[in-house]
């Protein structure tokens, strides 16, 4: 349990770190590639208000003269449809990426067009890389496509309509060479990965470390009560069983009353609780398990239930079993009557009265499904796996009157996870609670 308790406390470290450093690092490297997008839309933008080049540059001119960017004399296009023209040019500030030495360190091509994609002109001048038919070729590519901006490997490109000399209507593409600037982005965003990586091993590393110590004092605190539990039960064991010899002496000399009875009565349910108390205490030691072999389960759960139907007509009740046959499981045979029986009697005491208990048995293609339904009052509908902690009393009243201590479906739950297997207990009408075994 304290294991289990320290690979929860690391969990939950290392998942909180890696939330963080994953918000931390995707917002850095969204935030770092839009700023790309935008640098390249600024170039690209004054590259299509002036039909692919940049404007004449004087000292001062730029930063004061440079066209509106929702403006120009060209429409840009998107796919299907065409921008109407705009004229009307205006002063705006330009980016704040941008300055005199943008012309000089920016590498881009463009490409006239036809309406039908024949080629009118080309300009390669301000790129290396690229020559007059490569440049075509992505013209025409993209043309043919309908495809009027985005990306082409490492070149933003956009589309811009003009009309020539002529009047006739032309087609300009523009691309602009980001490679360095994808680049960087790329870099930036495998390191940044790696070196999360390599913090969130080192955190590991310490979390690992210190989870252990902070969990020292609270696993000497549990042991030291799971050997409380185990000694005391030891302890009230031997003077259980002195009360209950003399008790027999006294009926032997006295006869059978009211008193002795009672007497062996709380006997029985102080004897109940202690080797409950000793089995959970053994089920939470760490490499505690039950010894396992193959057995009929449908045997051990009608064997188990049968007696109760007696039990179930002195209570003015009734026990209803629905047992599949010819079923196995690979368990402990004892401990699994344990759970029946705990489960039977727990509803013996809780159920309605002149209600019907039912008890089920199926299996499906890999699990083995046991079920245990009854009536009961002051319920509401909803999830009830709070039955399972270890003393729950939800009446206190109530369960002084039937006997119990609230530790049966501890027990019981302690059986179903030694076996691998999953317990619940929940309402859906308000009216009764169904258990649900799956081994």
């Amino acid at each position: 349990m304290i294991q289990k308790l320290q690979y929860k406390f690391i969990a939950i470290a290392m998942g909180s770190m890696a939330l963080v450093l994953i918000l931390l690092i995707g917002s850095i490297n969204i935030a770092n590639y839009m700023h790309v997008n935008e640098t390249a839309n600024a170039r690209l933008s004054i590259l299509a208000e002036n039909k692919g080049h940049f404007p004449d540059i004087t000292p001062g001119s730029f930063r004061d003269t440079m066209p509106d960017e929702n403006s120009s004399s060209q429409s840009f296009l998107t796919p299907g449809k065409p921008q109407t023209d705009d004229d009307n040019v205006k002063t705006r500030k330009p980016h704040p990426t941008l300055s005199q030495e943008t012309p000089f360190e920016t590498r881009y091509f463009s490409v006239s067009l036809a309406n039908d994609g024949s080629v009118i002109s080309t300009d390669t001048g301000k790129i290396a890389a690229i020559s007059s038919a490569d440049a075509v070729f992505y013209a025409q590519t993209l043309y043919s496509k309908e495809k009027y901006s985005g990306y082409q490997e490492h070149y933003k490109y956009r589309a811009v309509t003009f009309t020539d000399d002529s009047g006739a209507e032309c087609i300009l593409y523009i691309f602009l060479d980001c490679e360095r600037e994808l680049n960087s982005f790329h870099s930036f965003l495998t390191v940044s990965i790696l070196i999360s990586f390599i913090g969130l091993l080192l955190v590991f590393i310490l979390v690992v470390v210190f989870s252990k110590i902070l969990v020292k004092p609270v696993a000497e605190s549990y042991e030291k009560q799971k050997r409380f539990i185990t000694d005391a039960s030891h302890e009230i064991k031997t003077p259980l069983t002195i009360i209950d010899a003399n008790t027999e002496v006294l009926e032997m000399e006295n006869g059978e009353n009211e008193w002795t009875m009672s007497i062996r009565k709380q006997i029985k349910r102080l004897a109940s609780l202690t080797e409950k108390l000793v089995f959970l205490s053994r089920m939470d030691e760490e490499g505690t398990t039950l010894t396992m072999a193959d057995f009929s389960l449908s045997d051990a759960v009608l064997d188990t239930a049968q007696p109760f139907k007696a039990v179930a007509l002195s209570k003015n009740r009734k026990l209803s079993l629905d047992i599949e046959p010819d079923m196995t499981l690979h368990g402990n045979e004892a401990s699994v009557r344990q759970l029946v029986s705990l489960l039977l009697d727990n509803a013996m005491k809780y159920s309605s009265e002149e209600s019907t208990i039912k008890m089920t048995l199926k299996s499906d293609r890999k699990n083995r499904i046991l079920k245990l339904e009854n009536e009961a009052d002051g319920l509401t509908a909803g999830n009830y796996n709070i039955l399972f902690e270890r003393f729950y009393r939800p009446d206190a009243s109530r369960n002084s009157s039937t006997g119990g201590y609230g530790i049966g479906l501890s027990v019981a739950q302690a059986i179903v996870h030694a076996h691998k297997g999953k317990i619940t207990a929940k309402s859906d009408t308000g009216k009764s609670i169904l258990f649900t075994i799956i081994l």
